[in-house]
């Protein structure tokens, strides 16, 4: 379900774009000069913004990427990484598809996937961020000791993505479908708090290249 559109949308947006680079493309192989950092991580739907935010302060020698296409969520992420004055984080309003028209190869350490579009039909599959299409591109942009975290509630897409991960060849670690009661750094998103508080579990896996 898409959210409603927020007041003073365009104003907001544009009050954040010292956060947002217009021409991403053009950044392409060069986003670790630019910006100065040796590492590199993405997240791909950030939402409102909690984890990569929170993410980055607890990690400030490392640069994050926030994707996100819902203009109303990615405002409040910008908001949000602006009102705390976190210097290591930018945010893109692209398509996942088009992550190596943005990125060259080998040129991202990590990325995140926290709660993604389940697309439940069996006909959306390769509409799943799990999906081997775009595990492929993945493997692309990332480097070689790059790695995906991938976070959900929904049992069907976990194990959908389980199946990918292995097909695809990439070695997978700390699986577990109850994330509440592992012992593993976990920053908590706007949707798994909601989740946990109605006692739901929450799936997570870690696969490396």
């Amino acid at each position: 379900m898409r959210m409603r559109k927020k007041p003073n949308l365009d104003k907001r947006l544009a009050k954040c774009e010292v956060i947002m680079p217009s021409s991403p493309e053009a950044l392409r192989g060069k986003w670790k000069e630019s910006f100065g950092f040796d590492k590199i991580c993405i997240e791909i739907g950030c939402g409102k913004g909690r984890f990569i935010t929170e993410t980055a302060k607890k990690e400030p020698d490392t640069f994050f990427i926030g994707i996100e296409r819902e203009p109303g969520a990615l405002v409040m992420a910008m908001e949000k990484a602006m009102e705390q004055e976190i210097g290591n984080v930018r945010f893109l309003d692209i398509d996942a598809a088009r992550l190596c028209e943005i990125f060259k190869e080998g040129e991202i350490d990590g990325i995140y996937l926290n709660f993604s579009d389940p697309w439940p039909r069996k006909k959306q599959a390769k509409r799943r961020l799990t999906h081997r299409d775009f595990l492929a591109k993945y493997d692309t942009v990332l480097g070689k000791d790059g790695f995906i975290f991938f976070k959900t509630d929904n049992t069907k897409l976990f194990e959908f993505s389980l199946n990918e991960l292995a097909e695809y060849g990439l070695r997978m670690r700390n699986i577990t479908f109850d994330l509440a009661s592992c012992d593993i750094d976990n920053v908590v998103t706007e949707y798994e708090e909601r989740f946990m508080e109605q006692g739901m579990n929450i799936y997570r896996v870690e696969a490396y290249k």
